[in-house]
C-alpha cells in the first residue's frame, strides 16, 4: 500500500537518456523536456522507480525514445497526477497510478485502454501477468494500466523464536490463532512485543491491514444490491461484523503489539522486526524483500504465512503501482513502447542483473517465480508472495456484493477522505482517547452520505 515512501517535498526531475542524445531535461516543480521523440513520465519516487530511472539508458538505447521524468513524493505526485488527468492537460503522457486510481480513472475517459497494444504486442505477455492484477487494473472489460510491481499482504513471523517456544505457526492462521501466539511470544525477549500492526492515521495506513480484518470477520465499508454497482449503495461502517473486527484489532494491538502503535505505519514496523523489538508482523508481502536482503539482522530467521482469516477462505490485500498512458497524449505508440518496457521480463532480468535480484519489481509475472535467480534470493519467501497475490479477488473480497472493486479500499473517489477521517478516529481508539463504537458511530455518519449522494444521482 502507499506507505513506503521517503518524504520530501520537491521535484526530482531526471532525464534517461544515452551520452549521444541530449536530453531536453529540466529541473523544478513539475517540470518536463524534451520535444517529438521524448516522452514525459511522472512517477512516485519510491526506489524501484529511482532504479527505473537510472536503466532507462537502455530503452532509449534500443528504441531511440527518451524519457524525461517528474519524480515526486507520493501525496505530491497523486496531487499533480490527479489535476493533469481530469483536466487532460497533456503535459504527461504516463504516469505511474495505482489500482485504486486506474480503474476510476479509465472509466472517466482519462487514461487510454491497452487492449489494441496488448493484442499487437504478443511479447508482452499479458497472460503472465497474475490475474489479479489484470483484474485490479481494468475497468468496463478493459485493461488501462500495466503493472510495474504489485504486492498482497502476509503475516511475517521470526520462526526461531516459535520453534525456541515449541510454537506451532499454522500455514493458513485465523486470527485468534494470531492472538494466541502473540500473548506467547510477548516479551519472550526483552522489550520485544508479540506482534506489530500499523495503527497510524490513513487511509493507505491503518486501514491497508485493517480493512482486510474487517472482510474476513464479515464486515464491509458498503454493500450493493449487485456486485460492482454503486446502485442501493448501503453503509456498513458501524454494523456488528465492522465493529468486532476493529475492537479485535485495536485489543490486539493495544495488548500485545508494539509501543507507539498508534504513530505506527510500515516503516516503524519494519524497524521493530529488523530490530528485534516484534516478533510477528502482518502486513505487505513487498517487506520480505528488504528482510531477507543481506546485512538485515533478520535474513533467515523469518517465517511466511498466509494472511489470516476468520469467516473469508482468504484475506491479503491487492496493491500495485502501474503505468496509465493520458488519453490525451499524442504520444501513445511511444508511450505503450515505455511501459511495455517497464513491466517486461526482459526488464526483470535488467534489474536482477545490474541491481540485484532483491531489488527485482516483483510481485506482477508468473514467471518470475520461475526464475532460478530470483528464487535464489527470495527463496524464502517467493512461494508465499506469489500464492497470496493469486488467492486474492478483487471483485469479491468478503461476505457481501460491493458497490466497486478493490480489497483494502472501495474504488470510489471519495474513499481516501472518507477512510483517512475515520482512520483519525480509530488512531485515537488506539491510543485510548475514544472508544471504538464511538470512532465507527461517527465513520456511519460520514459513510452514510457518501451512500446517499450515490442514490441521488442514480435518480437523476
Amino acid at each position: 500500500m502507499p506507505t513506503k515512501n521517503s518524504p520530501g517535498s520537491r521535484a526530482v526531475v531526471v532525464c534517461a537518456a544515452v551520452s549521444l542524445l541530449a536530453s531536453g531535461c529540466t529541473a523544478g516543480w513539475g517540470s518536463t523536456g524534451g520535444g517529438a521523440d521524448t516522452l514525459n513520465v511522472l512517477m512516485v519516487n519510491n526506489p524501484q522507480m529511482i532504479d527505473l530511472s537510472r536503466l532507462t539508458s537502455h530503452f532509449t538505447q534500443e528504441t531511440g525514445i527518451r524519457v524525461s521524468f517528474t519524480i515526486l513524493p507520493e501525496n505530491d505526485m497523486r496531487d499533480l497526477a490527479s489535476q493533469e488527468f481530469t483536466s487532460q492537460a497533456g503535459t504527461y503522457d504516463v504516469a505511474s497510478l495505482s489500482n485504486f486510481e486506474i480503474p476510476i480513472y479509465g472509466k472517466a475517459g482519462w487514461i487510454a485502454p491497452l487492449d489494441d497494444f496488448i493484442t499487437a504486442d504478443p511479447d508482452f505477455d499479458q497472460d503472465d501477468i497474475l490475474k489479479p492484477m489484470t483484474q485490479s487494473l481494468s475497468a468496463d472489460g478493459h485493461v488501462f494500466g500495466e503493472p510495474f510491481y504489485g504486492e498482497s499482504s502476509f503475516l511475517m513471523y521470526r520462526k526461531d523464536l516459535v520453534e525456541q517456544e515449541g510454537l506451532t505457526m499454522p500455514e493458513a492462521p485465523t486470527w485468534p490463532e494470531v492472538a494466541d501466539l502473540a500473548a506467547q511470544l510477548d516479551g519472550v525477549e526483552p522489550g520485544m512485543s508479540g506482534i506489530c500492526l500499523r495503527g497510524q492515521v490513513g487511509w493507505g495506513q491503518v486501514f491497508a491491514p485493517l480493512t482486510t480484518v474487517v472482510n474476513t470477520f464479515g464486515g464491509t465499508w458498503f454493500s450493493s444490491a449487485e456486485p460492482l454497482s454503486t446502485v442501493g449503495m448501503e453503509a456498513h461502517v458501524n454494523s456488528p461484523p465492522f465493529v468486532e473486527a476493529v475492537n479485535f484489532y485495536v485489543d490486539l494491538v493495544r495488548e500485545h503489539g508494539q509501543n507507539g502503535a498508534s504513530q505506527s505505519g510500515f516503516v516503524e514496523c519494519m524497524n521493530n522486526i529488523v530490530q528485534g523489538n516484534s516478533a510477528m508482523w502482518y502486513d505487505a508481502t513487498s517487506a520480505a524483500g528488504s528482510l531477507e536482503a543481506e546485512g538485515s539482522p533478520v535474513r533467515g530467521k523469518m517465517g511466511y504465512a498466509a494472511a489470516p482469516v476468520v469467516e473469508t477462505d482468504s484475506s491479503g490485500w491487492l496493491y500495485t503501482w502501474a503505468w496509465g498512458i493520458q488519453e490525451s497524449s499524442e504520444k501513445k505508440d511511444a508511450a505503450w513502447k515505455f511501459i511495455s518496457w517497464a513491466s517486461s521480463k526482459e526488464y526483470e532480468q535488467l534489474v536482477g542483473e545490474e541491481v540485484g535480484w532483491a531489488s527485482v519489481p516483483a510481485g506482477k509475472r508468473a514467471s518470475l517465480y520461475e526464475n532460478p535467480d530470483y528464487l535464489e534470493q527470495a527463496g524464502s519467501f517467493a512461494e508465499a508472495e506469489r500464492d497470496a497475490i493469486n488467492s486474492t479477488d478483487p471483485t469479491d473480497p468478503g461476505l457481501q456484493p460491493r458497490p466497486a472493486i478493490g480489497i483494502q479500499f472501495v474504488d470510489i473517489p471519495e474513499f481516501p477522505e472518507l477512510g483517512t477521517q475515520v482512520s483519525q478516529d480509530v488512531s485515537a481508539a488506539i491510543a485510548g482517547r475514544m472508544s471504538v463504537q464511538e470512532a465507527l458511530d461517527r465513520g456511519q455518519k460520514l459513510a452514510e452520505d457518501i451512500a446517499e449522494r450515490y442514490e441521488e444521482r442514480a435518480k437523476q
